[in-house]
C-alpha cells in the first residue's frame, strides 16, 4: 500500500467522522425547512393612559366646556342622538345667505317652510311696504366674514331647542324708485351687515328642518 492510497484512507476516515458528528448535533434534515424561529424578545411593558368621557370637539369648537350653551347642545344630543353642531352650522349658513336675499329681492316664496309665522310675517310686511313705495332691490351676496354660536337653550320637557346665531355678511345692494333710478347702495360697493339670529326646532321630530324664529343685531 503506497502513501497515496494510506493518506486517501485517512482524509476519507475524518470525513465520515464529521459527518457523523454534524448528524449528532443537527439532527437529519430533508427537502426544505423552515429556518427556525428566533425568540422574540421581552419588551418593557409601556403604560397607556386611557382617557373616558373626554370633551365633544362637536360642542367645544363652538362654545365654552361646561358652559350653560355647551350642557344644552348635550340635551339636544342625547335628545337626538344624530344631532351635530357642526352639520347644523353648516345648514345655518346656507339658510343665511337664502333667507336674506331672498328678504332683499322681495320673494319669500322659496323659503316659506324656513320661516317661524311670526318671522314670515314681519318680513311679508316689509317686503310689501316696500312694494308700496315703488321701491325695488338688487342684492348679491359677496360672502360671511363671521358666523359665531352665540346661545344655545333647550327644554327637555317640550324637547324644544334653539340655536342662536350671529352672522358678518357682505352683500352690494342697489335700491331704485319707480322711475329706476338708484335711490341708496351700490352695485360695487361692498356693504357689510350683522345679523342675529335665532333658529328653532323640536328634537327628534320627523321634519328635520330648523325655522328661523327671531331676528336681530
Amino acid at each position: 500500500m503506497n502513501d497515496a492510497l494510506i493518506q486517501l484512507l485517512v482524509l476519507a476516515g475524518i470525513a465520515v467522522f464529521l459527518i457523523l458528528k454534524l448528524r449528532s448535533v443537527l439532527g437529519t434534515r430533508e427537502g426544505f425547512e423552515k429556518p427556525p424561529l428566533a425568540t422574540p424578545e421581552r419588551e418593557t411593558p409601556r403604560n397607556f393612559e386611557v382617557i373616558e368621557g373626554g370633551p365633544d370637539l362637536d360642542i367645544t369648537d363652538h362654545v365654552s366646556e361646561g358652559s350653560d350653551n355647551a350642557k344644552a347642545l348635550a340635551a339636544m344630543k342625547q335628545a337626538e342622538p344624530g344631532f351635530s353642531v357642526n352639520t347644523f352650522l353648516q345648514g345655518a349658513r346656507g339658510a343665511y345667505e337664502m333667507i336674506l336675499m331672498a328678504f332683499e329681492r322681495g320673494d319669500l316664496s322659496q323659503v316659506r317652510n324656513f320661516l317661524a309665522p311670526e318671522v314670515l310675517e314681519s318680513f311679508t310686511e316689509a317686503v310689501a311696504a316696500r312694494e308700496a313705495q315703488g321701491l325695488t332691490v338688487e342684492a348679491n351676496f359677496v360672502g360671511l366674514r363671521e358666523m359665531v354660536l352665540q346661545e344655545a337653550t333647550f327644554n327637555p320637557a317640550t324637547r324644544r331647542a334653539e340655536v342662536t346665531v350671529r352672522f358678518g355678511g357682505e352683500l352690494t345692494t342697489v335700491v331704485r324708485n319707480k322711475a329706476g333710478e338708484i335711490i341708496e347702495g351700490s352695485a360695487t360697493e361692498v356693504k357689510r351687515q350683522r345679523d342675529v339670529w335665532t333658529f328653532g326646532r323640536t328634537m327628534g321630530a320627523a321634519d328635520p328642518n330648523w325655522q328661523l324664529v327671531a331676528t336681530g343685531e
